[in-house]
């Protein structure tokens, strides 16, 4: 029965960052600088990291990006390349720190996840138009993330309270 509830949890998880997910996508960017997103779907994937670990939080990360892309019709298109890569290495860094960083909160993780994100998004795109011009506009996406990785970690101290007991 406990594996069928994991299952359960992790589908719910799966399937409520890829609606936000393609939610963001249909929603006009707030945002006057393109590139930039407040990144609601990355809130699942941090309460995921959390709760479940490495292997569940990379799997609704990539996940999402993947349903995400087929609904919105963006597969394989660069927005897709440049979802997957910010998606990984966010994923990844925010694990190495929740598990060798603990005295950062889940606010600071979030923060260095999203920019990681646009890091990892920077790096697709220079490798993809093969210029390294593109990190011109690095200081701008890390201002940017700063922010938005703040609005999502504060989210994500919320609701985490209430997802501890869903392992």
């Amino acid at each position: 029965m406990l594996k069928t509830r994991r299952l359960v949890y992790f589908s719910l998880f799966v399937t409520l960052a890829t609606a936000l997910g393609f939610l963001e996508m249909l929603l006009p960017n707030p945002f006057p600088l393109p590139g930039v997103k407040l990144g609601l779907a990355n809130l699942v994937t941090l309460l995921v990291l959390y709760v479940y670990g490495l292997k569940e939080g990379l799997a609704v990360s990539l996940l999402r990006v993947l349903f995400a892309s087929l609904l919105g019709g963006t597969f394989l298109s660069v927005g897709f390349f440049l979802s997957f890569s910010g998606a990984v290495l966010s994923t990844l860094v925010m694990a190495v720190l929740i598990k060798y960083v603990p005295a950062l909160s889940i606010i600071g993780v979030s923060m260095v996840g999203a920019i990681s994100h646009n890091v990892g998004q920077l790096l697709t795109a220079s490798f993809l138009i093969q210029t390294p011009y593109l990190f011109y506009y690095l200081p701008v996406l890390l201002l940017a993330g700063l922010p938005t990785g703040l609005a999502t970690g504060y989210l994500a101290r919320l609701l985490l309270r209430y997802l501890k007991n869903y392992q």
